[in-house]
């Protein structure tokens, strides 16, 4: 009896042991997040693994010219203000686009791209997008979308070893984020997708910032930017 009651026990003492897993991972994650939406990213497991170093230097969001967050909405998420961290529209094109053999554009939006890059890792696979899910929905409740935009823009990669914006403008422009002009924010997002292989000066970087610029425009003329 005693060995057949120990029997009955066991799959209940995995699912305690489960359960008190999930509990500790919850606690652990929202006091990350917490954390970090009132102090700087301090570093990501990108830059830990980039192999040429992290240039980096982290500004709030009043020292970025506000271009910056106007440039990453018009080419990177159009709907960041009007979504609640995932943009079903621009997953579905990205889906439908991969389905016909055509260039396959980014679903992901902002608040996605942010969850990553902070909290996890490059690359792709099922469980890595279940946890990004998970940050993105966390990053939304807890940070806002001023906060999500101020570490999008102090994380992602802008060059060969350079991470956020005030570097990326310090290389290329010889001077700091607070002063971008329109082409110049246009020129460093429409880097963001390849930094490994595109430069601000580059050819058809410089005719997509172009394009880019243009949308920033039309962004401006309506409300897609009053989250910011």
């Amino acid at each position: 009896m005693a060995q057949a009651a120990r029997k009955r026990s066991f799959p209940l003492r995995i699912l305690v042991l489960l359960f008190k897993a999930l509990l500790w991972f919850l606690a652990i994650t929202i006091l990350w997040v917490v954390i970090l939406r009132f102090v700087p990213v301090p570093i990501t497991a990108t830059m830990l693994m980039d192999e040429h170093g992290a240039t980096r230097d982290w500004t709030s969001m009043g020292n970025i010219d506000r271009s910056m967050a106007v440039a990453a909405i018009a080419a990177e998420d159009g709907n960041f203000c009007l979504h609640n961290g995932f943009d079903f529209e621009a997953i579905e094109q990205a889906w439908e686009e991969r389905q016909s053999g055509r260039r396959q554009r980014g679903g992901s939006s902002i608040s996605q791209q942010t969850a990553k890059n902070v909290f996890l890792w490059q690359g792709g696979g099922w469980f890595r997008k279940g946890l990004e899910a998970y940050f993105t929905v966390l990053i939304e409740l807890i940070w806002g979308k001023n906060r999500i935009m101020e570490v999008y823009l102090n994380v992602a990669e802008t060059g060969i070893g350079t991470y956020g914006v005030e570097a990326g403008a310090q290389r290329y422009f010889g001077h700091d984020a607070s002063r971008l002009s329109d082409l110049e924010a246009a020129r460093m997002i429409a880097v963001f997708p390849a930094p490994q292989s595109r430069s601000p000066s580059g050819g058809w970087t410089s005719r997509y910032a172009g394009r880019i610029a243009a949308r920033m425009r039309q962004v401006r003329a309506s409300p897609l930017d009053d989250c910011i």
